[in-house]
């Protein structure tokens, strides 16, 4: 048996684009858009070299980067694999923390390098409502407002709850958001009802 080693075949350059990418954005939050391609490379394990076969310039890879960031597919997806199987309480959670997660990132990547996505934004909102009802569905008859209307409840809430200055102070967790749409400021937590 010979002493060398088996080398991992190299990736399609489709593949190698998108891990380029994927590295990109933390480095956005980190550096703002000043980001170096030395950065870059070392933060896809790649060389200078290779970033600049699969893009023309620095620039064209933060571009990409933001537009990939800001495409709603990848959200969606997320949003629309949360089990209908799990418990409303657990699922009304999972939908909080997915909006906020994205809320969140959405405005600080926005705040360092602006809002790029264009006017389709309350097809966007339309898109996301129907998937939250459609995850909310197996328990319609435990609610007592449409699961449509909650989507845009939950979607109103958890992006308040992601702007840094309404927040600073007096932040709220995923689980006291989902206690307060599941019980409001005056109803108790089942385990808590004497």
């Amino acid at each position: 048996m010979s002493g060398t080693t088996k080398r991992a075949s190299p990736m399609a350059p489709e593949q190698r684009r998108e891990s380029i990418l994927d590295a990109v954005i933390p480095l956005i939050f980190e550096h703002g858009p000043s980001v170096t391609s030395k950065q870059i490379a070392e933060a896809a394990c790649v060389g200078e070299g290779t970033l600049f076969r699969a893009f023309d310039d620095k620039e064209s890879i933060v571009s990409a980067a933001i537009e990939k960031y800001f495409d709603p597919d990848g959200f969606r997806n997320r949003l629309a694999h949360i089990s209908r199987e799990l418990p409303l309480e657990r699922k009304l959670l999972e939908i909080v923390r997915t909006l906020r997660e994205r809320f969140s990132g959405v405005v600080r990547l926005a705040g360092l390098v602006g809002d790029p996505r264009s006017s389709h934004q309350r097809e966007h909102r339309h898109v996301y409502a129907e998937i939250i009802a459609e995850v909310l569905a197996p328990d319609a008859e435990r609610l007592n407002v449409p699961p449509e209307r909650i989507a845009h409840l939950v979607r109103m809430m958890a992006f308040a709850a992601a702007i840094p200055a309404f927040n600073t102070g007096n932040e709220f967790t995923d689980d006291e958001l989902t206690q307060l749409m599941l019980y409001g400021v005056v109803g108790q937590h089942p385990e808590v009802q004497s």
